[in-house]
């Protein structure tokens, strides 16, 4: 199972499916949000909308989180996470940076969690390579993701930096899945409209059924099939 399969499996199995639901439900990222923000409540382009999510929104989105040598590295680790293959982009052509500088400010339960890992992130970094993440080496960068990203085999003392990568790579799941190219890359049409052809011939013959010719000419009448 390759990198890309494995977080399909991940954000359909292991992730909490009230996280995703919650996510993608309630929430919006900065390009999307944006496009409400100047529009009256009665006509906003968000069903079901009130007057104080708007106002939500529009101070959600009036404020930034993270830094911008932060951003590096969340769009680094995204892009680890789910890179770019035959069928999609990476995480950052989904927009999930911004989806997760977005959900931290929505849910500030996440901004202690995501800071002191980043920060812990570089202190290992600066310890084993001189350097901050987001300025290590593609290989060196991978040595300390690998370290962090199977908490089976993680050592004892990277206990912090395995909660870190498991929130990460949760936002990034979420946001990649939740968002269009994500849709597309899981095959999901979600319900379509589609034109029932009718019990099958095998199967009134099993039960010694059959459609009469008024059905059948009622069904053309009316242009649609049985």
């Amino acid at each position: 199972m390759d990198r890309r399969e494995s977080l399909k499996a991940i954000v359909l199995g292991t992730v909490s499916s009230a996280f995703l639901l919650e996510s993608c439900g309630d929430t919006k990222t900065e390009e999307q949000a944006a496009q409400v923000l100047d529009t009256p409540p009665e006509t906003a382009p968000l069903p079901g909308r009130m007057p104080e999510e708007i106002a939500h929104l529009k101070e959600i989105t009036s404020r930034t989180f993270f830094t911008e040598p932060e951003m590096a590295t969340i769009t680094i680790l995204a892009n680890i996470i789910i890179p770019e293959d035959e069928v999609s982009g990476n995480a950052s052509d989904a927009g999930v940076p911004d989806f997760i500088e977005f959900i931290v400010k929505d849910k500030p339960e996440f901004q202690t969690p995501m800071r002191s890992g980043l920060k812990w992130l570089d202190i290992q970094c600066q310890d084993r390579y001189e350097n901050p993440f987001r300025e290590c080496s593609e290989k060196q960068q991978l040595e300390i993701v690998d370290a962090i990203a199977y908490p089976e085999k993680a050592a004892p003392e990277m206990k912090k930096g395995v909660a870190f990568f498991s929130l990460m790579r949760n936002l990034t799941a979420t946001g990649f899945f939740t968002s269009e190219m994500g849709v597309e890359d899981i095959g999901y049409v979600g319900n379509r409209p589609n034109q029932w052809q009718g019990v099958p011939e095998e199967v009134l013959k099993e039960h010694n059924l059959a459609y009469t010719e008024e059905q059948l000419r009622q069904c053309v009448t009316n242009g649609r099939n049985v």
